[in-house]
C-alpha cells in the first residue's frame, strides 16, 4: 500500500511539474489579436494605382521579402500574412482600408503604409485604437511625437531635415541665389518648404523669388514650370513625386531653364524618375541619399549589394534594379523584420512600439556605409542622416560628408 501511495505521489508530482512548466509556456506567449503560435498578419496600404502608382513597387517589394523569410522559416517559426490594399494616394479610400484591416482583417498592425495625406487622414484612428502605424512610407516630420501619437512612428529622414540641408549648401555656395520652389499642394509639399525656409532663415524671404504649388489631380504640371522659369530664379527646387519630377525634369530641358536643380531624395529614383525623364536632361541635378544607389559601381564587391541581388534572383526576379523603391522597400522590411524577431513570443502591439522605439546603432545592408537606425522613447525617426549626391552620366555621385539633418540641429 506504501509503495502503490509513493508512486500516485510520484505520479501527482510529475504532474504538477508538467502543469507549471506549461503554465509558464503559456505565460512567455503573450499575443494581440493578429498573432499565434503561427501567423504574424500584417497589414500594409499602397498606392498601387493614381498619381503615386510608381510608389506600388514598394508593396510589391516587402511581399517578395516576407516571402523569403516565410521560405526561410519565418520570425521565431511564425509566418508573414502580409495583407496589402490599394488607396490610389486618397486619403479617403486609405480610412477606408485602414478599417477594413484592423476591423475585418485583423492585423496586429498597419506597416509602411504610403504618403503624408494617406497617413495624416488615419493617424488619429490608429492612436486611439492603439494599433502600431508602423514605419509609415513618408518623410512627414509629423511622424516623430511619440508624446501625442505614441502608435505612429516614421522610417526616412525627415522632409524639413532633408530641406535644411539643401538651404545649408546653399547658403554656402550661392548666397545671392535666386530660389523658385515648385510643390506639392499638401502636408509634403508644404513640409519640405517650410524646412527649406527655416533653414535659409532671414534670408528666406529675399531669395526665394517663385513658388508654384500643383493638384496631384493636375494632368502635368508644365505650366508651372514655364511660370517659374519667367521668374528669372536661378536655382530650382523640386518638391514633387515620381511622376511630376520626371515632367518637371524634362520640361525645364524643353524650355532650355538650366538652373542649379534640387531635386527631394523621395523622386530621386533613377528607374523611375530620371530614365523617364532622360539622363541628358537630368544631369548635375542635386538630392540626397541614405540608401546605396544600385547602378553604383563602388557597391560592386559590397556584401549588402550582393544580399540584395540574390534576393531580386530568387525571390523578386520582376523588380526593376534600378528602382531605388525597390531597395527602400527591401531596406525597410529588414528592419521591421529585426524588431518582430526581438518581440521573441511577446507579440502584443505595445510590445512591438516598445521593440521600435529601442533600436541602437541598427546597419541594414542597403544603407550607405556610417547611416544607422537609432530610436528610442523620445524619438521616432529611425534614420536622420543624409548624404548629399550630384547626377553624372548615369547614375548618381555622393558628395559631402554624412550629414544629420535633426530638425533642432
Amino acid at each position: 500500500m506504501p509503495a502503490i501511495l509513493l508512486r500516485l505521489g510520484a505520479i501527482s508530482a510529475a504532474l504538477a511539474i508538467t502543469a507549471l512548466s506549461s503554465t509558464n509556456a503559456l505565460a512567455q506567449k503573450k499575443y494581440d489579436v493578429g498573432a499565434t503560435d503561427t501567423e504574424i498578419k500584417i497589414g500594409n496600404i499602397m498606392p498601387y494605382s493614381g498619381p503615386a502608382s510608381a510608389y506600388g513597387v514598394i508593396g510589391k517589394t516587402e511581399q517578395a521579402y516576407f516571402n523569403k523569410i516565410n521560405a526561410e522559416g519565418g520570425i521565431n517559426g511564425r509566418k508573414i500574412n502580409f495583407i496589402s490594399y490599394d488607396d490610389g494616394y486618397s486619403p479617403p479610400k486609405t480610412v477606408e482600408q485602414a478599417r477594413k484591416l484592423v476591423e475585418s482583417d485583423e492585423v496586429l498592425f498597419i506597416f509602411n503604409s504610403l504618403g503624408t495625406p494617406p497617413n495624416s487622414a488615419i493617424q488619429k484612428y490608429m492612436n486611439a485604437k492603439k494599433v502600431p502605424q508602423l514605419f509609415v512610407a513618408t518623410g512627414a516630420t509629423k511622424w516623430n511625437d511619440p508624446q501625442n501619437f505614441p502608435w505612429t512612428m516614421g522610417w526616412q529622414p525627415n522632409y524639413q531635415s532633408e530641406s535644411r540641408i539643401y538651404a545649408k549648401y546653399i547658403l554656402k555656395n550661392l548666397p545671392n541665389a535666386k530660389i523658385a520652389i515648385l510643390y506639392q499642394n499638401d502636408d509634403y509639399g508644404k513640409d519640405y518648404v517650410k524646412g527649406l525656409k527655416d533653414g535659409l532663415g532671414a534670408k528666406a524671404a529675399s531669395m526665394i523669388i517663385a513658388e508654384e504649388s500643383y493638384e496631384t489631380t493636375e494632368p502635368t504640371i508644365d505650366s508651372h514650370v514655364v511660370t517659374l522659369k519667367s521668374s528669372g530664379a536661378d536655382v530650382f527646387y523640386n518638391v514633387t513625386t515620381p511622376k511630376f519630377a520626371a515632367q518637371a525634369i524634362k520640361k525645364l530641358a524643353e524650355v532650355e531653364w538650366k538652373p542649379l536643380h534640387f531635386l527631394n531624395n523621395v523622386s530621386a529614383s533613377i528607374g523611375s524618375v530620371i530614365q523617364p525623364a532622360g539622363f541628358d536632361a537630368s544631369q548635375n541635378i542635386i538630392s540626397s541619399a541614405y540608401l546605396k544607389d544600385t547602378s553604383d559601381p563602388q557597391w560592386k564587391n559590397d556584401a549588402g549589394m550582393k544580399a540584395f541581388d540574390e534576393f531580386l534572383t530568387k525571390y523578386f526576379p520582376e523588380g526593376n534594379r534600378v528602382d531605388a523603391s525597390v531597395m527602400y522597400g527591401y531596406t525597410v522590411a529588414q528592419g521591421l523584420v529585426y524588431v518582430l524577431k526581438n518581440c521573441g513570443d511577446n507579440l502584443t502591439r505595445e510590445n512591438i512600439m516598445k521593440q521600435a522605439a529601442s533600436i541602437n546603432g541598427l546597419e541594414l545592408g542597403g544603407l550607405l556605409p556610417g547611416i544607422k537606425v537609432q530610436t528610442s522613447a523620445t524619438d521616432f525617426a529611425p534614420i536622420s542622416q543624409l548624404q548629399l549626391e550630384k547626377f553624372k552620366g548615369q547614375k548618381w555621385d555622393l558628395f559631402g560628408d554624412i550629414i544629420s539633418g535633426d530638425v533642432g540641429g
